[in-house]
């Protein structure tokens, strides 16, 4: 893809530079240049932002596993903690959800959805309050294999924004909405970021 990035706008460029040749007057010449200039922008722009929508595509095959080799440790509570304390966890630690594990065994996750809706709105004394009472029980759980489109699908048709990742009853990461957003752009930021101050310097 980068092969063909750089090809097509080599061809383009030296085609739209062979035109300055053929201009009478220097008036016409310094015209025909700006013209080439910003039309050569224009081109590699349009490339870049096609390459990046094709690499994104791409990505969105990559398995859950690409995503949790390097993230922290998984933050976790028992159907005894109180909401008080979890609520405290969540905010020191700046996580949406905590996961609320049964020795080894996944029995529900704790998101700040449920902080309001079933905690506060109904209103319980988090003080006094088990999260086992208020927590989504059995959440939906995806394997490290499946595919980073798959994930991305399930949030946004299911409404989760939080998703464990388990395999074979171990709960190997808890993804985000987010951190799937996160790693399908990151590194096309960088890449739009850089054709930005390009075209800001020239």
């Amino acid at each position: 893809m980068r092969n063909l990035f750089y090809k097509s706008t080599t061809v383009v460029g030296i085609a739209l530079l062979s035109s300055a040749v053929f201009a009478t007057t220097e008036d016409v010449q310094a015209t025909v240049q700006q013209v080439v200039m910003y039309a050569f922008i224009l081109i590699v722009i349009v490339v870049i932002i096609g390459v990046s929508f094709m690499r994104i595509r791409d990505k969105r095959r990559a398995p859950l596993a690409t995503l949790f080799e390097k993230r922290d440790a998984i933050h976790s509570v028992g159907p005894d903690a109180r909401v008080i304390e979890c609520v405290r966890t969540m905010t020191s630690e700046k996580l949406g959800a905590l996961i609320v594990m049964d020795g080894a065994r996944l029995i529900g996750i704790f998101t700040e959805r449920d902080a309001l809706n079933k905690v506060l709105a109904a209103g319980l004394d988090p003080a006094s309050t088990k999260v086992s009472e208020v927590m989504t029980k059995n959440p939906h759980t995806v394997s490290p294999t499946t595919t980073v489109g798959e994930a991305m699908a399930l949030v946004t048709k299911r409404r989760f924004r939080h998703l464990p990742i388990v395999e074979n009853g171990k709960v190997l990461a808890v993804i985000s909405s987010g951190d799937l957003t996160h790693w399908l752009v990151k590194e096309e930021t960088g890449e739009v970021q850089e054709l930005v101050d390009l075209t800001a310097r020239s």
